[in-house]
């Protein structure tokens, strides 16, 4: 006999079953955003095509720092930190086996005009916050403990931290400090320096998760190397045309073309004001025999000047991922577009277009990673012994609106049944599903469900996979 609860759930299931029935769902564009829509509304029963123009998922942007709390970014509102946060939490709950799991220190530059003490607040606000969203669902307690979200180390104890040998397996954030403290150039930062649990985020394995887990799911197919060439309205459907392949009707679309989401606008007429950047990170290589794990460090500065923010985002057998928020490492010279009234599709430069379609020159990239590890060294001077190790991580990203600063969108509506996935960061594509599922469906997220039930094992083997096809080092993929 089925209990009150059994049929509470079946009821449940009858009404999701009548609400999503003979639903039609295309989503063209199988990123981030696109595959992890596809993959939550396949678990919720509909019908999902999924259109991805090259032959992997989730191939575009580079991803590598959860964010959650927002604490690279110090002129984003205190709101939209909160946000992340908790996209953040959703997240990881979902994608529990994609996190590398180390904490992020963040250092002001003793010639940066900004103060540490002016990032208190916000530290303060987002500890306050993740407190209590722990305390509503214990479940929410992914990022370490709550009392733990931020430390301060003031200079003297970075120094202290400096004599002592790094354990492999660190357990405390002062052993996460310790390769920080010997290596970096104390007298050229501003105290305190701070410590957050902000963890990594593998490009990876995340794909890896929703290749995995979408075999389990009859109800969506994956169209691979399916480029669109065209989707128009007739009556109550979206007739989505691919080359030399039979038409496909559908009951709704859902664009995730990333920073092409303007192309297909613009086939269905729905103006949009956006912005496109395309940014570059570089894969290097230091102290390959070295048993010290770092965390990730970040060294605040003014975006788009030569002092720009420098982060190193640490991966095993000595790999280490470098962003340099300066024209010559990064960001690129006309590298920020914006859409106009003729066309809600912002316009690259060919050369960029050239790299995100063809690839890159080999100086190219040499002389960008070499930039790179420049800008790293003037704070921490051995890592100037560094390498290049492999192409770059890049893409382009689209920004809804005008504000550049803007790094929490998900989803955007318009009239019948078209919807247009706009997320900065990745985090943000699990809302943006959710979202989806209730606006059209009803379907209320009653339950925080994994993306799958696959283990880190099978999961980190299938990354490596992907990596190694994709022509990246292997160590990317694996769990740090």
């Amino acid at each position: 006999m089925r209990g009150q609860n059994d049929f509470e759930s079946l009821i449940m299931e009858l009404n999701i079953s009548s609400s999503t029935e003979k639903k039609r769902i295309a989503i063209i564009g199988g990123g981030v955003a696109g595959a992890t829509t596809a993959l939550y509304l396949a678990k919720q029963g509909l019908e999902v095509s999924l259109f991805e123009k090259n032959k992997e998922i989730i191939s575009g942007p580079p991803m590598c720092h959860l964010h959650a709390g927002g604490n690279l970014y110090r002129e984003l509102s205190h709101q939209n930190c909160l946000d992340l946060l908790k996209q953040s939490i959703d997240f990881v709950r979902f994608f529990p086996e994609t996190i590398n799991r180390r904490p992020t220190v963040i250092a002001v530059p003793a010639s940066d005009n900004g103060a540490p003490e002016n990032l208190l607040p916000r530290l303060e606000l987002l500890q306050k916050t993740y407190q209590e969203l722990v305390s509503f669902d214990e479940n929410n307690q992914v990022l370490g403990q709550p009392q733990d979200y931020y430390r301060s180390f003031d200079k003297a104890t970075l120094v202290e931290l400096a004599s002592k040998v790094a354990p492999a397996v660190p357990k405390t954030v002062e052993d996460w400090l310790i390769p920080f403290a010997k290596n970096s150039d104390l007298d050229r930062l501003k105290y305190p320096v701070f410590v957050v649990q902000e963890y990594g985020l593998s490009l990876f394995r995340v794909a890896a998760t929703i290749e995995l887990e979408m075999a389990n799911h009859p109800n969506l197919n994956i169209y691979r190397g399916a480029k669109v060439s065209s989707i128009v309205r007739d009556q109550q459907e979206f007739v989505v045309t691919q080359e030399s392949t039979p038409v496909r009707r559908f009951d709704f679309v859902i664009n995730a073309c990333g920073f092409r989401t303007g192309e297909l606008d613009d086939q269905l007429n729905y103006p949009r004001q956006r912005l496109v950047e395309f940014k570059a990170a570089y894969v290097t290589q230091w102290r390959t025999d070295s048993k010290e794990k770092w965390p990730e460090v970040i060294f605040h500065g003014e975006r788009g000047t030569p002092k720009g923010m420098a982060q190193l985002t640490p991966y095993p057998d000595g790999y280490y991922q470098l962003h340099g928020m300066t024209q010559e490492i990064t960001l690129f010279e006309r590298g920020l577009v914006s859409s106009n009234e003729q066309s809600a599709q912002p316009t690259l430069p060919q050369h960029l277009i050239n790299k995100v379609d063809h690839g890159w020159s080999q100086e190219s990239i040499e002389r960008r990673a070499n930039s790179a590890i420049e800008h790293l060294s003037q704070f921490v001077p051995e890592f100037s012994s560094a390498y290049p190790a492999g192409k770059p991580l890049f893409g382009a990203q689209q920004i809804p609106g005008d504000d550049v600063s803007l790094r929490t969108a998900d989803v955007t509506f318009e009239a019948n049944g078209y919807a247009r996935l706009e997320i900065v960061k990745a985090t943000s594509s699990l809302v943006a599903a959710k979202k989806i599922a209730q606006h059209w469906f009803g379907l209320e997220d009653h339950v925080i469900e994994k993306a799958s039930n696959h283990g880190l094992n099978d999961i980190e083997t299938k990354a490596k996979q992907l990596a190694q096809d994709r022509g990246y080092p292997q160590a990317l993929a694996i769990a740090y």
